[in-house]
């Protein structure tokens, strides 16, 4: 009897250690996320010689603005860990000479002379790369782009651009990761409006080709450069001329009048009238006021739409005495 019940003790007790045994907590060893570094690299170049002797050189500006600057950002394979992802070399450093090679090759001349260069302000909005099961690798470049003048005034608007690129694999598959940040940077850069920029850079042959640039007088526009013949005469002659520019648009202001010379008056100049545009050209007049004295003064106005299109201002004034 008695070895009887210490049987029964010996197995209560085993069932009872059992028991606390399979009721304990898993203890689950955590896992250690992999590192991985992606290799930047431009992997296509641009057009070269597309754009050929520029009469402006240009500067380049590059800034992170990253409001997320993980490189990895969606990874459905594991609910467990996400992977530690960087690049090299450093961003900002990587895209500013990446993108100088870019534009040198189509022909943008570099850092050519300070007080008149352009200047194109980049900014980094978004860089990554993520992992989708079912779908793959995708690759997410976007940035913003701003062009000034040498005065810094805006002339090509703050404008997103965007690459992309989707590419299958495994998730273990980092290569594939590269590949598709790298082609999505390349898809970014193509998606940038290079014959805009290019168009700034460069004066047209004629004012009409280039509508809304703007005189600044930094004689980069068409306009500055186009010729305008005078010739203006008197009957009699040896009276005064002057000249004063009289405008309707805001972006032109109206003038004093110049005295210029006296009859007959005859030469050769360009404009130089600051906020001038080949569009606004038609809101704007030039006043020749003609005078001698003992003759009544007379004053003549010329649109200057006409007078650009016709390159040339000629008038006769038949002076009247003032009795």
């Amino acid at each position: 009897m008695k070895s009887t019940i210490k049987l029964l003790t010996i197995g209560l007790l085993t069932l009872s250690v059992a028991g606390l045994t399979s009721c304990s907590p898993k203890v689950t060893t955590p896992v250690a996320p992999t590192y991985h570094v992606l290799n930047l690299a431009l992997t296509e170049n641009a057009q070269a010689n597309r754009y050929l002797e520029p009469d402006y050189g240009i500067r380049l500006n590059v800034k992170d603005d990253r409001a997320d600057t993980r490189v990895l950002n969606k990874y459905d394979a594991s609910a467990v860990y996400m992977p530690k992802v960087s690049v090299s070399p450093e961003l900002v450093s990587f895209v500013s000479e990446s993108m100088r090679q870019y534009m040198r090759t189509m022909g943008f001349n570099l850092d050519a002379d300070i007080s008149t260069d352009y200047m194109m302000t980049l900014s980094i909005t978004e860089y990554n790369v993520g992992y989708l099961s079912g779908i793959g690798w995708s690759g997410v470049v976007r940035m913003n782009v701003s062009v000034y003048d040498s005065n810094r005034k805006l002339v090509y608007p703050n404008v997103s651009v965007a690459g992309r690129s989707n590419l299958g694999g495994q998730a273990s598959n980092f290569v594939t990761a590269n590949q598709a940040l790298n082609a999505a940077y390349t898809n970014a850069l193509k998606d940038i409006d290079w014959d805009r920029i290019a168009f700034f850079l460069k004066k047209s042959a004629s004012p009409a080709l280039e509508k809304n640039k703007q005189v600044t007088g930094a004689g980069n526009t068409a306009l500055e450069s186009t010729v305008i013949r005078w010739y203006v005469d008197s009957a009699p002659r040896g009276a005064d001329i002057s000249t004063r520019v009289v405008s309707s648009t805001p972006d032109v202001k109206n003038t004093n009048q110049n005295y210029v010379g006296s009859t007959p008056y005859e030469t050769t100049e360009t404009f130089d009238i600051k906020g001038l545009t080949y569009n606004n050209s038609g809101d704007v007049q030039i006043e020749i006021t003609c005078e001698k004295a003992g003759y009544i003064t007379q004053k003549k106005r010329f649109n200057l739409r006409q007078v650009i299109d016709q390159k040339e201002i000629s008038t006769k004034f038949n002076l009247v005495k003032d009795e």
